[in-house]
C-alpha cells in the first residue's frame, strides 16, 4: 500500500503547478513579443506594455482565481451571462477571452465565434442564429464579435442594406432588454486601438507565419475603410448605449492592462461570493494481489523526441 504523502512532497507538487502555470503564461507572452526581422524597424514606434512582468502575472494569476469564484457562483445561483466583445481587429479581444477561459471549466465558460451567416441564415431572423447559444443557468457565454456585427463590418462592408441596418438598430435594445428581463445578464465590451497600433498588428501578422491565419481579406479591409468604421462605432454607441446594457470602452494599446482591466470590470459586474465546498479527501487506491499490469506493444506510445 502506497504511503500518504508527506507535507515535503505536497509543497513540492503545488511548486511545481504554479511554475506550470506561469510557464503556460509566459509560453503566450513570449509569443506575443516575437518579431519577425522584416519589422525591427518598427519597434521604435510600438509602445511596449508599461506594467511590471511580475505585476502582471501576480494579478492575472489572481484575477483567474476570481474567475473561478464567480463561475462557481454562476453554476451555484443558475445565473445566466452573457458576455460580448467586440473592436477593430487585432484590437485584443481573443487575448482577453482566452486569459478568461485559461482556468474556468469549458463546460460553464465557453467561447461563441461564428463565421459568416449561410444561405439559409441569411433568410432568417438575424438574431436567430445567436439565440440558440445564448446561456441556460449555470453558464457563462462570451461572443467573439456577436449580432453588432451588422452595426460595423456588413454595414461598412455593405453585405447589409440600409434597411436592414436601420431595423438592427430599431431591434437590438428590445432585443437585449428582452434577454435582461429573462434574467441574462449581458456585458458589452469595445476594444479600442489607435491607427497606429493596429498597422503594426497588422503588419506582425503578415510576416509571422504562425500568425497569418489571423489576418483576413475582411481585415484587410478595415485598414482602408478606417474611418467608415469609426463612423459606424460612433453611431452605434448613440444608438445602442442602454442602461439595461451599456457598453464599455477597454483601451487596447497595453495588451497587458488591457486584459487585466477587463477582467477586474467584469468581475465587478457580477456580484458574486465564494461558494462553500465540502472537503474532499482522496480515496485509497484499491489494490488486488492478483491482478498483473499487461506490457503493451512499444508501437503503440509515441515517440519520446523531447
Amino acid at each position: 500500500m502506497s504511503s500518504p504523502a508527506s507535507k515535503e512532497d505536497t509543497e513540492s507538487w503545488l511548486k511545481m503547478e504554479l511554475e506550470d502555470d506561469f510557464d503556460e503564461e509566459l509560453e503566450q507572452e513570449i509569443d506575443d513579443n516575437r518579431v519577425p526581422p522584416e519589422l525591427r524597424q518598427l519597434l521604435p514606434i510600438h509602445k511596449k506594455s508599461t506594467i511590471d512582468r511580475h505585476i502582471y502575472f501576480q494579478e492575472l494569476l489572481r484575477l483567474q482565481g476570481e474567475l473561478v469564484k464567480l463561475q462557481d457562483w454562476v453554476v451555484h445561483k443558475g445565473l445566466k451571462i452573457v458576455v460580448l466583445f467586440e473592436g477593430r481587429d487585432s484590437a485584443g479581444k481573443g487575448g482577453v477571452i482566452k486569459r478568461i477561459t485559461q482556468r474556468t471549466n469549458p463546460r460553464v465558460c465557453r467561447v461563441v465565434a461564428l463565421p459568416a451567416p449561410s444561405d439559409r441564415e441569411k433568410t432568417q431572423w438575424y438574431f436567430q442564429r445567436y439565440v440558440s447559444h445564448l446561456p441556460a443557468a449555470g453558464e457563462i457565454v462570451l461572443f467573439d464579435r456577436s449580432w453588432y456585427n451588422r452595426a460595423g463590418v456588413e454595414r461598412v462592408m455593405e453585405f447589409a442594406t440600409d434597411t436592414q441596418v436601420e431595423d438592427f438598430f430599431r431591434d437590438v435594445p428590445e432585443f437585449e432588454r428582452m434577454l435582461v428581463r429573462s434574467g441574462v445578464v449581458v456585458v458589452k465590451y469595445w476594444f479600442s486601438i489607435t491607427d497606429q497600433e493596429q498597422q503594426y498588428r497588422f503588419m506582425i501578422r503578415i510576416y509571422d507565419p504562425i500568425k497569418q491565419w489571423k489576418l483576413s481579406p475582411m481585415d484587410l479591409q478595415s485598414r482602408v475603410r478606417w474611418e467608415q468604421y469609426t463612423k459606424a462605432k460612433e453611431e452605434m454607441f448613440e444608438r445602442t448605449n442602454i442602461p439595461e446594457a451599456p457598453w464599455f470602452i477597454v483601451e487596447g494599446n497595453d495588451k497587458k492592462r488591457a486584459r487585466l482591466n477587463c477582467i477586474a470590470h467584469l468581475l465587478s459586474r457580477v456580484p458574486y461570493e465564494e461558494v462553500p465546498h465540502q472537503p474532499v479527501t482522496l480515496p485509497e487506491r484499491v489494490f488486488n494481489p492478483h491482478y498483473e499490469r499487461r506490457t503493451l506493444p512499444a508501437e503503440l506510445y509515441v515517440p519520446e523526441r523531447y
